[in-house]
């Protein structure tokens, strides 16, 4: 039997999601919960992070982000949604902000509980993004006041202060451009291609009809009479929509008969209450339990005073396993397993072979000439020239690397996404087994950051003033995969993380670096290797947009140079595709992601050698080939 989960919010998190599933009518969806922002990807749905505390906007966020994009599940037809996309950017955030509201409509229409947990979504995200703060039309963007117009007279009800704010300073404007388009709104509620032209029509009085791109039921109508000048055709498409029409009234017949033997909103109300009872008095903070702090800030570059951090508020330092959920986790590592099983043979070999040179160095390390120990046989040669010389005994000593810690810096930018990332997982998987075996500690760690183009920080330095070379302007996200001290048995589904969808994204190569390497100098071992597997430069957009474009390069190098400089640790560095040997004075490059395993063993094979010469010719490698 599995253990009991000590944690309160898991029975409301557990119940949220089979709700969630009811709603979507979807049983086969996976829903998780992540810091990750949310968002669906094929069958899985990745929900805000609840935590133990259970506070009230917690679970108001998390229920109605799940009711909200349940909706979109369960009334959102892709294939229809994308015949009649606009090609504009500002017509397609247009279409896209009213199918979404008219997907949520349908849902408070059809399901009345859902209404107020997607409105506390909608306020939730209002706020965030200060549109209560708005006083001009022309600073409120357009897309949004739409969606909530349409939501608002679809459903009657009143939107939360922020959504509010938005649609009213655009609101007189839409209903004098789209009043008569507005009138029939009801009438194409329930059909999404019926809607889709709504929409269509609506960006037309918006004014962008030139980016709304060719006539999907023009395109038909064209079709149609090509066929019939050229032969009669087994089936001609309907100009007016109606197959579509049809089509969608057949996959929705399924769910109108699911409708009448089970009541989706007594269904949303039951599992609503299901998850308030399982939270019971757990929701209130027990007296004398300090609220979560949020991470201390990252302290000011050690290795170049002049480099700068915007903001570093809502940077993250964060183990694997929270970033999700442990069935998710257990999931990505089978997936990574799978896909890997090819090179697995490869591997394991190159796998042995390290081991056997670390071992071999174990045994075959001795001290000579004493005066007790085993019996040195290759000196008997002496006693019998001289049976007055005294026999000479010999004692192994200790292994040199016994006392040594190994830390694998992985880049997770999204330029490693695929095969690369999949290469760099397995193979720190395997070096942890192994020099675990060997008595050599080993950390695993992966940088990235939590947004694209920026992310909140990014979001402050526009609210105020976007200051001139602001310094680094996105939020870090580094991950522990493994620490030093923690056995490779207990973290090995954790390297599966790498595989999750949307975890990849930018790399800032220097902060990382100088992160890992603070890290090392805290830990008591004698010996200290720091290997670096990158595919290349360090790449923010939003950092380089405003700054210098060898911003993030220049720090690179500073840190790089305090690092060898201060020698407490060894510092490598594996390229996969890039040259890195620019940057790091001990470096590979190689160009085929297949040869990283046998890149590593054989540079930490060489660093664990004990001829001197042999770690000399280490410092000499450039390329493997």
């Amino acid at each position: 039997m599995s253990k009991p989960s000590d944690n309160p919010a898991d029975p409301f998190k557990k119940a949220l999601a089979e709700a969630t599933k009811v709603l979507a009518n979807d049983p086969e969806l996976t829903v998780s919960y992540s810091v990750d922002p949310a968002g669906m990807s094929g069958d899985a749905m990745r929900l805000p992070q609840v935590s133990r505390r259970l506070t009230r906007d917690e679970v108001m966020l998390a229920r109605g982000t799940a009711d909200a994009m349940a909706m979109y599940r369960r009334y959102h037809d892709a294939g229809t949604h994308q015949r009649y996309v606009p090609q504009g950017d500002m017509a397609r955030e247009l279409y896209e902000a009213m199918e979404t509201a008219r997907c949520e409509a349908m849902g408070a229409r059809d399901m009345p509980g859902t209404a107020g947990n997607i409105d506390a979504k909608i306020g939730h995200d209002a706020m965030r993004r200060g549109y209560d703060q708005i006083r001009e039309a022309s600073e409120a963007p357009l897309p949004a006041a739409a969606g909530y117009l349409v939501r608002h007279l679809a459903t009657g009800r009143d939107l939360p202060e922020g959504a509010q704010n938005v649609m009213e300073l655009w609101r007189g404007f839409i209903e004098q451009q789209c009043g008569g388009t507005l009138d029939g709104l009801d009438d194409v509620l329930n059909d999404q291609a019926a809607f889709a032209r709504f929409a269509r029509a609506m960006i037309t009085d918006l004014g962008y009809g030139d980016q709304l791109g060719d006539d999907p039921d023009e395109i038909d109508e064209d079709a149609e009479d090509q066929g019939e000048e050229g032969a009669d055709e087994d089936q001609e498409p309907d100009s007016t929509g109606q197959d579509d029409d049809q089509e969608q009234d057949a996959e929705a017949s399924p769910e109108q008969s699911q409708d009448e033997t089970q009541d989706p909103s007594q269904a949303q109300v039951s599992m609503d209450e299901m998850a308030d009872q399982e939270m019971g008095e757990e929701a209130e903070m027990p007296e004398g339990e300090a609220p979560l702090e949020p991470p201390p800030p990252a302290p000011i570059s050690e290795a170049d005073p002049d480099y700068k951090v915007f903001d570093t508020a809502h940077d993250e330092e964060i183990l694997a396993e929270e970033l999700a959920e442990p069935v998710e986790l257990e999931r990505l590592r089978a997936y990574l397993d799978q896909q890997l099983e090819p090179l697995k043979g490869a591997v394991s070999r190159l796998a042995n072979k390290l081991q056997r040179r670390l071992q071999a160095q174990q045994n075959r390390s001795w001290e000579f000439d004493l005066e007790e120990g085993i019996l040195d046989a290759g000196r008997l040669a002496r006693v019998v020239a001289n049976p007055t010389t005294p026999l000479s005994f010999k004692v192994e000593k200790d292994t040199e690397f016994r006392d040594t810690v190994v830390t694998l810096l992985l880049d997770n930018s999204g330029s490693m996404r695929g095969r690369p990332i999949s290469i760099a997982a397995i193979c720190a998987d395997v070096l942890a087994r192994t020099l675990e075996r060997c008595s050599v500690k080993v950390e695993i760690l992966g940088f990235t950051t939590r947004a694209w183009k920026g992310g909140q920080a990014r979001e402050k330095w526009l609210n105020e003033g976007r200051e001139q070379q602001p310094g680094r302007l996105n939020d870090l996200r580094h991950i522990i995969y493994k620490g030093a001290d923690a056995p490779w048995r207990r973290t090995r589904a954790n390297l599966g993380l790498m595989m999750k969808e949307g975890l990849l994204k930018e790399n800032i190569d220097g902060e990382a670096l100088e992160w890992a390497h603070r890290r090392m100098i805290m830990r008591p071992e004698a010996r200290k290797i720091l290997m670096v597997i990158s595919d290349g430069a360090p790449v923010d957009d939003s950092t380089l947009s405003v700054n210098p474009a060898n911003y993030l390069e220049k720090h690179l190098r500073d840190v790089i140079a305090m690092v060898e400089r201060r020698k407490q640790v060894e510092l490598l560095a594996i390229g996969i595709g890039h040259d890195v040997t620019r940057y790091y004075e001990r470096a590979v490059t190689i160009t085929d992601v297949e040869q990283l395993a046998g890149a590593m063993t054989e540079q930490l094979a060489s660093l664990f050698d004990s001829d001197p010469r042999a770690r000399a010719r280490l410092i000499g490698i450039k390329r493997a080939s």
